[in-house]
């Protein structure tokens, strides 16, 4: 061994990363000491071993498959392993390229890998949390969404997507989309569009929407400008299902209007008590005595 590959050699073995090399048999002809000392294993230990013991069979295909890549170019592949260790199961992330002899046919393989544990331990414990506040959010009344200045949704709480029947087949991609051609949109749509110029928050207003099963639903939305810089960069806000208190509000009215239409006025009696008034509409028998007031 020359001076060169010793220098190589230690700056290899100095490596926290895990570097093997191993043959198209799949057996370890190299480790670094990171790697042995990972596996609580000696070098000679490790030499002629597996590389990559898979034990469970859907797990074995998609890396088989990812490793495929290594016999045609870019002859490189990322594969994850997951690797029972002395200090408990470790997710390791493999980086891997074939060695080529002069006609660029593999030989070998050479990978070097990293510990993503604490990183997958991260993601997992961002994910739980997550859905925790997802749970939360979605326990009240209110749906929350997001969207661009431009309309573009980048939230959306999956009761509005379940309110709207929304379907991933479907090309709308606005929440605009949904509005009906009720002239009362047109007054929402502006006080949007002056939260977006102005930043401001604006009161809230009511949208007529149809789904997409054809359904008219009437919401009411309150919403907050996101500014950075001087500039809106998003929209955020929550909405409430008004359509049954809608069509009550409108039966009510319609009730006022036909009770006022054909009610005649009647004079008020004087000195009639409230209790014989009451009485008088619903009828008494003949010769009943009035209650003294």
């Amino acid at each position: 061994m020359d001076t060169t590959d010793a220098e190589y050699r230690n700056l290899v073995e100095q490596q926290q990363d895990l570097i093997v090399k191993v043959s198209l048999e799949g057996r370890l002809e190299f480790a670094n000491t990171a790697y042995a000392e990972l596996l609580k294993k000696t070098k000679d230990e490790l030499l002629g071993s597996v590389f990559m013991p898979v034990s469970d069979e859907r797990y074995s295909d998609v890396v088989a498959t990812q490793m495929t890549r290594l016999f045609r170019p870019p002859y490189t592949c990322i594969v994850e392993q997951w690797l029972q260790t002395a200090r408990g199961l470790r997710c390791i992330s493999w980086s891997i390229r074939s060695v080529l002899d002069a006609d660029n046919t593999p030989v070998a393989l050479v990978a070097t890998g990293r510990d993503m544990t604490p990183l997958k331990n991260d993601l997992k414990a961002t994910k739980k949390r997550d859905e925790e506040l997802m749970l939360l959010i979605e326990s009240g009344p209110q749906m929350y969404y997001a969207h661009t200045p431009d309309h573009r949704t980048t939230f959306i709480s999956p009761r509005i997507r379940s309110l709207l029947k929304c379907s991933n087949d479907k090309k709308k991609r606005s929440w605009t989309d949904y509005l009906t051609d009720n002239p009362v949109n047109a007054a929402g749509l502006e006080r949007t569009l002056r939260a977006v110029s102005t930043g401001k928050r604006e009161p809230p207003y009511r949208l007529e929407m149809e789904a997409e099963d054809g359904r008219r639903i009437w919401i009411e939305v309150n919403e907050i400008p996101v500014v950075k810089n001087g500039k809106t960069v998003a929209i955020v806000g929550s909405l409430i299902d008004i359509t049954e208190k809608m069509h009550v509000d409108e039966g009510i009215e319609e009730a006022e209007i036909l009770f006022k239409g054909v009610r005649p006025k009647e004079p008020k009696a004087a000195g009639r008590s409230p209790l014989r008034a009451i009485r008088s509409i619903f009828g008494r028998d003949e010769g009943a005595e009035e209650e003294s007031v």
